[in-house]
């Protein structure tokens, strides 16, 4: 059986490591944060510390084989549970995917302190800090750069067809995702969301001119470039 310090040390460890990695997402404002990564982690490791010695007493049998692992499996495909409960999907947008990695993550430090691998423990903790807060900006600028942009417009429909505003973007060379129509306030106004995949911001500032030249055209907005 595993001395008493040794339990009660290795369940303090998973608690540190797993409120290190809850913090990051607490500072996020996650729903899986600084308690919840402190639960997973300590949790993981009591059922290791289970799995490995907490039958001890009965291994004297020369019938009875003891398999750890068989444990730690079932936390791996139990965590993904609690992990799903953290993606949220909005708008066709995925949220919360980064959340339940690093709660399936904390479960693996939960897992390795429990089974006495304080070193691998300690260096998985800093791995997933490194990804999820070091890495991050270099995500935000790539995922910038596969951002699409976003033109607003207002026009008067007796002047003006969706037609001749495809053919403008097609003579510029922008290429166009979708277009949402929606009747505006004034009589025979309508609001259109032009999608465009990825243009360069001179791009998007000559197109939007071009755009207020035509008649018909009230008003023009871009984001995203």
């Amino acid at each position: 059986m595993l001395p008493e310090q040794q339990i009660i040390l290795r369940l303090l460890v998973s608690a540190v490591l797993g409120s290190v990695v809850g913090l990051e997402r607490e500072r996020l404002n996650w729903v899986a944060g600084l308690r919840t990564h402190m639960l997973v982690c300590v949790g993981s490791t009591l059922l290791m510390i289970v799995s490995a010695f907490g039958f001890a007493d009965i291994l004297g049998n020369e019938r009875v084989m003891l398999d750890p692992s068989r444990v730690a499996a079932q936390v791996v495909s139990g965590i993904g549970f609690l992990g799903a409960g953290t993606i949220i999907l909005r708008r066709e947008v995925v949220r919360g995917l980064t959340t339940a990695a690093s709660l399936w993550s904390v479960a693996a430090v939960g897992l390795a302190v429990g089974g006495g691998l304080y070193l691998a423990a300690i260096w998985g903790t800093a791995l997933i800090l490194v990804i999820l807060a070091g890495i991050k900006p270099l995500e935000r600028r790539f995922s910038r750069a596969r951002q699409a942009c976003l033109l607003m417009l207002v026009i008067d429909r007796r002047e003006l067809s969706v037609l001749d505003i495809e053919s403008a973007l097609e003579a510029a060379h922008l290429r166009l995702k979708h277009i949402r129509i929606q009747h505006g306030t004034a009589p025979h106004e309508d609001r259109l969301q032009i999608r465009l995949r990825r243009a360069p911001r001179p791009s998007m500032r000559s197109m939007a001119e071009q755009l207020r030249s035509l008649p018909g055209v009230r008003e023009v907005r871009h984001t995203g470039a």
